[in-house]
């Protein structure tokens, strides 16, 4: 039995659960793109480290391959900074992508977000 106060309270109600609703997909959502991007840079900084470690490539293959691989995988990818450098003892290389966290979307922030992987030449120099 309702009273003449609670006419039209079901529509608030409702409105505000789905904004909350919609508010808490859209968080979800954009953790799932964060997690993608922060994935996508550790896979291409692996092989990129990987593949300039093959007997038959050097440091600057590496980076074209890891350019490559986050230039395909990811929007706005060409911001990324990539470094790639060799250990002193030439056995060890590492390879770090840094790039912007996305906001909003695939638009990127000011937060800075990085990944390095490290690969051993067996092949030394």
């Amino acid at each position: 039995m309702s009273t003449r106060h609670d006419h039209g309270s079901v529509v608030a109600e409702s409105a505000m659960i789905i904004a909350l609703l919609t508010l808490l997909c859209g968080t979800v959502l954009q953790l799932g793109v964060i997690v993608h991007t922060k994935n996508t840079m550790i896979d291409a900084a692996s092989a990129g480290a990987r593949y300039a470690a093959l007997a038959d490539r050097n440091l600057t293959d590496g980076q074209q391959r890891t350019e490559a691989l986050l230039n395909s995988s990811i929007p706005n990818a060409h911001s990324a900074s990539i470094t790639i450098r060799r250990d002193p003892s030439g056995e060890l290389i590492t390879v770090t992508v840094t790039h912007q966290v996305p906001l909003l979307g695939f638009i990127t922030g000011p937060i800075p977000l990085s990944a390095t992987a490290q690969a051993y030449e067996l092949t030394p120099q």
